[in-house]
């Protein structure tokens, strides 16, 4: 189990993890490593928290990188070449070296050599992480040129660059997200959100999600037991994620059918604990039933009293055999009415070693063997007996460290598919949901 420094690690690496937090973080670390006056971090403050209402998803990064030229002339960036060249070597150091090789080697046992590759998921990055350079570093080049800016040149002058620089990259900012919205999900309204009223069809309902699960992948990959439960269920193949598609944001919208306005989780990185409306588990347990979901540790912050958070500390190979594990202990100890179970190994492949990579595929049919493992756990305990199997992803994954979060190739549609009670043998949805 997930102790109690693990939590608070994941929570801590969440901030420089994600891309908001991130750009305000690495600079203000970067000017008191140089041992910067306060004046410069006051700019670059101020500067950064401008920038960070503003992504720039997708090809939107060509107007960021339209923003960062045009903010040379004001912001004089030569100002201080050997301060910019630091804080790039740092950002490379830290994505390269100390995230993708030293961090991925402890917690996961990837290879030494891991940086090889990883250097090249930096630069092809497209989701919403620290990790993506063509969105990072502009930013905090442009707020560390601000930072030196007004630490030389005090005064109204510098105060009016600084301001127009922030202006025009955070009006390039709105025209980016402008462009982007077209490719959000179209959330149901909360009124056709209503469940009908009608008698329950299945004594337990046991939902599988393969976190990360690139669907198209997914096909190319010998999964026979998936197979098996398509053809013999219910398959829906119009499936979004929620937006952004990042695992805390997703699980959020997943188990308490919200929009991410409504349950106030917008990223990895959850300034507060729990989500801010009523979940499956709570509906449940006001009907005197019980729900639970096995996950690792940041799955506590949108659900900390009903999730049994298993260690994500160990080699890749094994950490979707002790979730599987943790999840056969629930049933034959407490014997949930609805139990979440997260398959992490493939998110975690495609992090460390990228989708298109080989060993993505085989950690896909390994999922696929523990799924084989758990149902058939669950069919000599009885429990599939008048029982409900949904197996589905949170979100895909596409390119890049993250490779998720910005609805990207590979992102959508997810596998969403339904066995058991209450589905049509063979049945294909092509309805949007």
């Amino acid at each position: 189990m997930a102790g109690r420094i693990e939590i608070w690690a994941a929570r801590l690496w969440n901030v420089f993890n994600e891309g908001r937090p991130f750009s305000l973080v690495y600079p203000a670390l970067v000017l008191l490593a140089t041992g910067a006056p306060a004046l410069a971090l006051i700019g670059a403050l101020a500067f950064a928290a401008a920038l960070i209402p503003f992504s720039f998803p997708l090809r939107g990064r060509a107007l960021l990188w339209l923003a960062a030229a045009l903010s040379v002339p004001l912001l004089e960036p030569w100002r201080a070449p050997g301060l910019l060249a630091a804080a790039l070597a740092g950002y490379l150091a830290f994505t390269v070296l100390l995230w993708g090789t030293l961090y991925y080697r402890l917690r996961s046992g990837a290879p030494w050599t891991n940086f090889l590759r990883f250097w090249r998921l930096v630069l092809t990055n497209s989701d919403p992480t620290s990790g993506n350079a063509l969105e990072q570093i502009p930013k905090f080049l442009m707020t560390l040129s601000a930072a030196t800016l007004l630490t030389e040149d005090p005064g109204i002058e510098a105060i009016g660059r600084i301001a127009g620089a922030a202006g025009v990259t955070a009006a390039l900012g709105a025209l980016a997200w402008h462009r982007f919205k077209q490719r959000l999900p179209d959330y149901p309204s909360s009124a056709s959100r209503q469940p009908p009223a009608a008698s329950p069809r299945a004594q337990r309902v046991y939902v599988i999600v393969i976190d990360g699960c690139n669907r198209a992948r997914l096909r190319q990959a010998d999964t026979p037991t998936i197979d098996r439960l398509a053809a013999e269920g219910t398959e829906y193949l119009r499936v979004d994620p929620a937006y952004p598609a990042r695992t805390v944001v997703c699980f959020s919208s997943m188990l308490t059918g919200a929009t991410p306005a409504e349950h106030g989780m917008r990223s990895n990185f959850a300034p507060r604990l729990r989500v801010g409306c009523e979940s499956i588990f709570e509906a449940l347990e006001r009907h005197g039933r019980r729900g639970c979901l096995v996950g690792i540790a940041h799955l506590l912050d949108p659900f900390p009293h009903h999730t049994r958070p298993v260690t994500s500390l160990q080699p890749t190979e094994q950490l979707d055999g002790s979730l599987r594990a943790e999840a056969e202990r629930l049933v034959d100890e407490e014997d949930p009415d609805l139990l979440v179970l997260q398959l992490l190994a493939s998110d975690q492949t495609g992090h460390v070693r990228g989708t298109r990579n080989r060993e993505y595929l085989e950690r896909l049919e390994e999922s696929d063997r523990h799924v084989a493992g758990f149902l058939d756990f669950l069919r000599g305990r009885g429990k599939l007996d008048g029982a409900t199997v949904i197996l589905m992803a949170d979100h895909g994954q596409g390119r890049g460290i993250g490779g998720h979060g910005h609805l990207d190739w590979g992102e959508r549609p997810v596998p969403f598919l339904v066995w058991g009670e209450g589905a049509v043998r063979g049945a294909v949805s092509r309805e949007p949901r």
